[in-house]
């Protein structure tokens, strides 16, 4: 069987479980979800085993420190992710909900009611932890999956697919309902997102380049999820010691994830005084800073920003800095060179809260906190299966409902049209 072939094999046999997937009642989901996280906990020696052997890999072909992280999994990762199936089956279930409802004059009752999409593929790059995740929300919400994850995962991939399935299927997990694509042949995300009347969706999660490939090659709608170049603006009238701890929280705690902070606006009224107590703080997290020349003439050793920078998604502990005059510059900078993902605003004025968060065309807003909030789990959604920087037909952290679609149910008496 050649991969194009193989492929389809696989979109029909999604199919098949999608039809089985819709007749499970809520309980027995959430039974099977815990299951699947017994799973991965009497798995997780292999799943350890098989991750080191992708981190070897990994270092010996010079992967990037940023990425290097993203593949790791520790015991607390692994534990998060046992936590995370858990809290799935804790969470209400979307399936079958009614949005609407309404009675039309000649008697017809109509209901908007919440069902699956249907097969979902999901293309991801690096976190192995997105296996686990994105099974499991599309596993609630009656969704098959595909999953097809890089090169450099391929054997944490594999073991935590397989402690998903082995631990559901003594539950009553329908076969083919969640299926892992183990060809690291590029060709195979091709022949997914061609898989027109099969597969209903394809949601990458990666670098800006594989977004950009999948959305060029597909033939089936794609959610995008492009880099995450995450601002935060402090405004004249910010607590500094609150904007001081919070740059540092959105720039440090974890600088090679998509909500990390990348460029750091500050009003000009505050920056003699909130700067140099920056570069001092970011020092010590050896983070390089990058000014223009206002913010480099309050603190010269900052290296000198270019053009390109302010696009920069740099995934590492390097820091952009831009002083401007006013709350009106720095969303208007936010909307040139954002990525629609997340921006916050640090400030004590109403005003400048409902301006900042009115203007800013981005899919999460932050009025005094740290971008990196930008979650699913933080945001009570359990787990996420992606930020989409989309508008439609999701936008922000994608939980259950954000995979469900609708359909219309019209009860009648005999009604019929004139």
């Amino acid at each position: 069987m050649d991969l194009h072939e193989e492929m389809i094999q696989t979109g029909t046999q999604a199919l098949q479980a999608s039809r089985e997937l819709i007749m499970l009642g809520t309980r027995k989901k959430n039974s099977i979800l815990q299951a699947m996280a017994d799973g991965l906990e009497s798995q997780k020696e292999n799943i350890k085993t098989a991750n080191k052997l992708d981190m070897d890999e990994a270092k010996n072909n010079g992967l990037a420190p940023a990425m290097l992280d993203r593949l790791l999994l520790t015991d607390g990762r692994i534990d998060s992710m046992i936590r995370g199936l858990r809290a799935v089956a804790d969470l209400k279930d979307p399936v079958g909900s009614k949005i609407s409802r309404w009675i039309r004059p000649n008697g017809l009752e109509i209901i908007k009611q919440r069902v699956p999409i249907g097969v979902i593929g999901i293309i991801y790059e690096s976190r192995p932890n997105v296996t686990a995740d994105t099974a499991a929300l599309c596993f609630k919400t009656s969704n098959a999956v595909i999953l097809r994850g890089g090169k450099e995962a391929i054997h944490s991939n594999a073991a935590i697919a397989e402690a998903l399935i082995a631990g559901g299927l003594k539950k009553g997990l329908p076969e083919k309902a969640i299926q892992l694509i183990k060809t690291t042949d590029r060709e195979a995300v091709k022949e997914l997102v061609q898989l027109e009347g099969l597969v209903d969706l394809a949601i990458p999660r990666g670098g800006e380049a594989l977004i950009r490939a999948v959305t060029e090659q597909a033939r089936i709608p794609v959610i995008k999820h492009y880099k995450g170049l995450c601002h935060t603006y402090i405004d004249a009238k910010a607590n500094l010691q609150m904007a001081l701890d919070i740059t540092v929280n959105a720039k440090c705690q974890r600088p090679g994830v998509c909500n990390a902070l990348e460029t750091l606006l500050v009003h000009k009224e505050i920056a003699n005084e909130f700067l140099p107590q920056l570069a001092t703080a970011m020092e010590k997290y050896n983070v390089e800073l990058r000014g223009d020349e206002a913010a480099r003439a309050i603190v010269p050793a900052m290296k000198e920003a270019v053009e390109s920078d302010w696009a920069e998604e740099y995934l590492e502990l390097i820091l952009s800095v831009k002083v401007v005059d006013s709350g009106q510059d720095a969303i208007d900078h936010i909307n040139k060179y954002g990525s629609r993902h997340s921006d916050a605003i640090i400030t004590e004025s109403t005003a400048a809260k409902k301006q900042f968060t009115q203007e800013v065309d981005s899919s999460t807003v932050y009025i005094n906190a740290s971008t990196r909030f930008t979650d699913g789990s933080e945001f009570g959604m359990g787990a996420e299966i992606g930020i989409s920087t989309d508008k439609l037909h999701a936008r922000g952290p994608m939980g259950l409902e954000e995979l469900t679609t609708y359909k219309y149910i019209i009860s009648g008496t005999g009604q019929v049209r004139e």
